[in-house]
């Protein structure tokens, strides 16, 4: 079986819903359950006897390690993070604690279960840690993608947090020896994702007839990767990864924010006209957020050339699956919609403007 860190969240429950739709090989799901931690997330898998959900915070390192003890997991998949720049702005100890001091608990029960285990189990297991794209900074129009050797240079208490937990992991594996994997992703998109983030939180907004609020001019770029590509990728490392290595993972859809909105805008325009108008006319831009890196962009080219591995979804194709899953589940997008929710939005974005 595989232990799954953050499994409830937006990619960790995608992944693990991907794996057992895939494989029988069983999942325990450890998760502290925050406000992104959501087991709605895994609703369909109520009853299934290969998910074992276990509720927990990565900073008890007593508790993870007996969980290690009890199951003897093959592998690791570490995905449980802070991992939302606006709230690390606004509170950078969260980030701190559980992207940094978490990953180093973590670590250090793992380490302690895969050195005690016995031939071929040790040599077998592997420890795979999901970080970002936004580790390594900020980039201009011209500049070339982020490769795997682009040196970090963090913006965000985010982004420096995710950093400090790379450089842990990559620590563990040339000191201790443990059998690391890293990847780093670019914007993920897709169903079960939380809507403070741009995507969902356009599309809820734009069905309830608010705002859409967009930072600045919007013309910050993201390279975008649907979140089942993501999936896919991450089970490919942990197949056939190198150990010791970090595999840049990206979508080959780089996009401006404005764009995404259009384009976000357009569909719904499609898919559920309103009775007046275009989406478009709810756009509004807000102050843009201190520090916001301008561009992003991932070269992926060493995942595909090593392990044969790249998106099947354009970013059409899966923005179109995007928007037809929140038309399609209204139910999980209320109950996710909480009083702190609506309390962050309006903190965030503007005063005077009602954004949900």
């Amino acid at each position: 079986m595989i232990f799954v860190t953050g499994g409830a969240g937006f990619i960790g429950a995608n992944f693990v819903l991907d794996w057992l739709a895939q494989s029988d090989e069983p999942v325990i799901n450890f998760d502290k359950l925050t406000y992104a931690g959501n087991l709605n997330n895994l609703a369909s898998l109520k009853g299934d006897a290969r998910h074992i959900f276990v509720q927990g915070d990565i900073n008890y390192g007593e508790k993870v390690a007996a969980l290690l003890a009890q199951y003897q997991p093959r592998a690791i998949l570490h995905f449980a993070a802070e991992s939302h720049v606006d709230r690390s702005i606004h509170g950078p100890a969260a980030f701190v604690n559980t992207n940094i001091n978490g990953t180093f608990s973590l670590l250090e029960a793992s380490k302690v279960y895969w050195q005690n285990l016995p031939e071929p189990q040790k040599s077998a297991f592997r420890f795979l840690h999901v970080s970002t794209d936004e580790v390594y900074g900020t980039l201009s129009a011209e500049d070339p993608p982020f490769s795997e050797t682009t040196a970090y240079a963090p913006n965000s208490p985010y982004s420096a947090s995710k950093a400090a937990s790379d450089h842990l992991v990559r620590a563990y594996h040339h000191t201790y020896g443990l059998p690391t994997l890293t990847t780093n992703c670019s914007n993920n998109y897709g169903g079960y994702h939380f809507p403070e983030k741009l995507i969902p939180l356009m599309i809820t907004n734009a069905r309830s007839g608010k705002d859409l609020p967009v930072y600045g001019d919007g013309m910050q770029v993201r390279d975008w990767l649907y979140v089942n590509d993501h999936c896919s990728a991450i089970r490919r490392v942990l197949e056939g990864g190198r150990i010791g290595e970090t595999y840049n993972v990206g979508g080959w859809n780089e996009q401006s924010n404005l764009s995404v909105v259009h384009i976000l805008c357009d569909l719904l325009d499609q898919l559920q006209p309103k009775a007046n108008g275009s989406y478009r006319d709810q756009i509004k831009h807000v102050t843009d957020r201190p520090g916001h890196d301008r561009r992003y962009a991932i070269d992926a080219r060493k995942i595909e050339k090593e392990l044969g591995w790249k998106p099947t979804e354009t970013f059409e194709t899966g923005l179109r699956k995007t928007v037809a899953w929140y038309l399609a589940n209204d139910e999980w997008v209320s109950q996710v919609q909480s009083g702190d929710y609506l309390k962050w939005v309006s903190l965030q974005y503007n005063k005077n403007a009602e954004v949900a």
